[in-house]
């Protein structure tokens, strides 16, 4: 059995989705040999799943000649750095979302989510071209974790306009839920951007990515013409009583989003992200094709509802990520890594790293995203159709 060594930079929340995703990839054996992270619970991180090496220098993760695979999960201002380093050093790369962002300059007016738009989108573009020539002279595998481009309900969408080659008309996604508990999403510098940049990106990445399939099916050309967006810091105005319920604490970055895309062809796609929508995640993706209309609930979905009279009946029992409580009706997500598409994803890029063939989601899904996202904060600033 072929085995793909990897080793993971950070060890946080998603580090320990990529681990329990990696324990169930078939065929293959995907083997964390090292982690690299300055947290002091790295070693129990380590101790948990069995890795033998610990690091807290990335740089002894470059060296280290046993690892094919980074594995980036750091947070979003280190990942274009440390992209063009791993491959530089001769190893594939997974890199969590975003590719990339604008997270300040040295001159830059604080806090930075009051720099010019305009400035950041530029930046942005100019530092993805970088980097994207870095991956493409590198001769290693760029692979782009974008677990709902793998979910299985998008995965079906895709199959579906394959094989009747149907023309996506009007496409609404959203990506919500009651915000972030890192203290680094709470501002520009550290995350790119607010919510739209954190969670509108997978809803945003999927339209694209079905628009990518829809074209290839019928012999098109793919293309967004152009973006109008609106942002806002919505919660703003609550105090601390009423906004108990809401995880998110923003500073200089959106709350809420709007991102209208009009694509060459003249159709449509709406992508709306929320850090203060209670209830658990919203991954919600509805597209009207000319034949018909098709609905992708990842997440809430209907194939488990509890009820239970009182949050402690099941206060010990996990429902479904960012839910306040356990008490009245709930969704039950019943295997969410596979619902979300985590499992598909690491299955498709260790069959990669394995074969040399190319992702599913890779630099092309990354930079269209990347370019889109900052398209619209520019967008939202100037209250302006922006054309790409």
């Amino acid at each position: 059995m072929r085995t793909v060594r990897i080793g993971l930079v950070g060890a946080g929340f998603i580090a320990h989705i990529h681990m329990e995703s990696f324990k169930r990839v078939y065929g293959l054996e995907a083997r964390v040999e090292a982690v690299c992270a300055r947290s002091e619970k790295t070693k129990d991180f380590a101790l948990k799943y069995g890795i033998p090496k610990v690091y807290s220098d990335y740089r002894d993760l470059l060296k280290d000649s046993d690892i094919e695979v980074a594995d980036i999960c750091t947070p979003p201002q280190l990942h274009a750095p440390m992209i063009e380093e791993f491959l530089t050093a001769g190893k594939h790369v997974v890199s969590e979302k975003p590719f990339t962002g604008y997270f300040g300059l040295p001159g830059d007016e604080k806090p930075i989510g009051k720099v010019c738009k305009r400035k950041m989108y530029e930046s942005v573009l100019e530092n993805m071209d970088r980097t994207a020539e870095v991956i493409r002279k590198s001769g290693k595998l760029f692979m782009y974790a974008e677990n709902w481009v793998y979910a299985p309900a998008v995965s079906k969408a895709s199959e579906i306009l394959q094989k009747t080659g149907n023309k996506i008309l009007f496409l609404k996604a959203e990506e919500s839920h009651s915000g972030s508990h890192a203290r680094h999403a709470a501002v520009w510098e550290q995350t790119g951007g607010g919510s739209m940049i954190r969670q509108g990106c997978h809803p945003l990445s999927a339209a694209l990515h079905l628009k990518m399939i829809e074209a290839k099916a019928r012999g098109e050309t793919f293309a967004v013409e152009s973006v109008l967006c609106d942002t806002g810091f919505v919660t703003e105005s609550l105090s601390d009583e009423e906004r108990r319920f809401i995880a998110a604490r923003p500073q200089d970055v959106e709350d809420w989003s709007m991102l209208s895309l009009t694509f060459h062809d003249g159709t449509k796609a709406t992508i709306f992200s929320g850090d203060f929508v209670t209830g658990g995640v919203r991954n919600l993706i509805e597209f009207n094709t000319n034949t018909g209309t098709l609905q992708c609930n990842i997440a809430p979905n209907n194939t488990m509802m509890s009820y239970a009279a009182d949050a402690s009946i099941l206060k010990d029992v996990y429902l479904t990520e960012k839910v306040e409580t356990n008490a009245g009706w709930q969704h039950v997500v019943l295997d969410e890594s596979s619902a979300r598409g985590y499992l598909h994803e690491m299955q498709d890029f260790m069959e990669c790293a394995a074969t040399g063939r190319r992702p599913l989601s890779g630099l092309d899904l990354a930079y269209e995203t990347t370019r889109v996202t900052y398209a619209g904060y520019l967008s939202a600033e100037k209250s302006v159709r922006v054309l790409l």
